[in-house]
């Protein structure tokens, strides 16, 4: 499998090493397990040597040079910034990039990418009408950037029509694993016992609301009324009227920057103070059950497995994995 890693001037340097180093110790397996499956891999980039977001530097094959590809892997820039990535992501600094990707996948490679670097391939235009990820707390700008790409932030990984898109930073690794499993599920087991990678289907663990309210005033409010009342019942009605919106107004708002609506939102705040106590307090299910406005642990029991695919028991020892 021939393939290509774009290498862009202040790329995330742990992404980027991510991807090499999997694909690396994919070969390494594959060699000494005897498969004949090897991913032929070349670090590419505009100029014959890319600075990354660390200060080092990266030797590169000209981009010009390479004639044919499998697959583009687009690491991420380093950058966090919502305006920022978006003014990178459709500015002229990023023109050749996205050039080469729409070449590219329409030449037929697949293409893949984590993190920030989704949003240039939202900016190429391949991922129209298709189904993508990124980096959870950048949803509400690529949501609103890109309204016409389906979104589904708590994904760690989506694959759909030949493009892979993985989630936050560290997804890179993720990302890599997918690439070799498409290929040998038996080499990537082997790679993920080998480097200690563990299978993170979801992002849903990781993800803070209160973090995605700021991007917009509205939110943020909302957030913080519905916080103070997680105990007791809670009033859409009454909640537009105390931030002086219409209810319309308010299910608008909080669709277009969370990408759910306000009751499903008042669910995951819910969650997330729900699983605070459970790894940091001793309290059992049932007080944090009344602590979170559900009346009965059994609701909260059957939440916390829906969303996390875990039991309150499992999250209280190990959150995260």
């Amino acid at each position: 499998m021939e393939i290509a890693v774009l290498v862009c001037d202040g790329v995330f340097d742990s992404g980027l090493a991510s991807v090499l180093d999997v694909l690396e110790a994919a070969n390494t397996m594959a060699k000494q397990s005897g498969e004949t499956d090897r991913w032929n891999v070349t670090s590419i980039g505009f100029e014959s040597e890319v600075r990354t977001s660390a200060g080092h530097l990266v030797e590169c094959a000209p981009v010009a040079r390479v004639e044919y590809m499998d697959l583009l892997v687009v690491p991420a820039v380093n950058e966090r910034r919502p305006d920022a990535l978006i003014e990178f992501a459709s500015g002229d600094e990023s023109l050749p990039a996205r050039e080469l990707i729409a070449k590219a996948y329409v030449d037929g490679a697949a293409i893949a990418s984590a993190c920030a670097g989704t949003f240039l391939l939202a900016e190429s235009g391949i991922l129209k009408g298709l189904r993508a990820t990124t980096t959870w707390s950048l949803a509400p700008a690529f949501r609103h950037r890109y309204p016409e790409v389906r979104l589904f932030p708590e994904s760690m990984l989506i694959h759909d029509d030949m493009i892979t898109t993985a989630g936050a930073g560290f997804g890179h690794l993720d990302l890599a694993l997918e690439i070799v499993r498409t290929i040998s599920p038996g080499v990537a087991d082997l790679v993920a016992h080998y480097l200690v990678i563990d299978e993170r289907p979801s992002q849903t663990p990781y993800i803070l609301p209160s973090a995605l309210a700021q991007n917009d005033p509205t939110v943020a409010a909302f957030e913080h009324w519905t916080r103070d009342r997680l105990h007791e019942p809670i009033s859409i009605p009454a909640a537009a009227k105390y931030l002086e919106i219409s209810e319309r107004t308010l299910q608008r708002t909080i669709q277009r920057t969370m990408g759910t609506s306000p009751i499903r939102y008042i669910q995951d705040l819910r969650i997330e103070r729900a699983l605070h106590l459970l790894r940091t307090t001793k309290l059992s299910l049932e007080t944090i059950s009344q602590e979170v406005g559900y009346q009965q642990s059994s609701t909260l029991r059957a939440l916390l497995r829906r969303r996390t695919g875990k039991s309150p028991t499992t999250l209280r020892t190990d959150p995260f994995n």
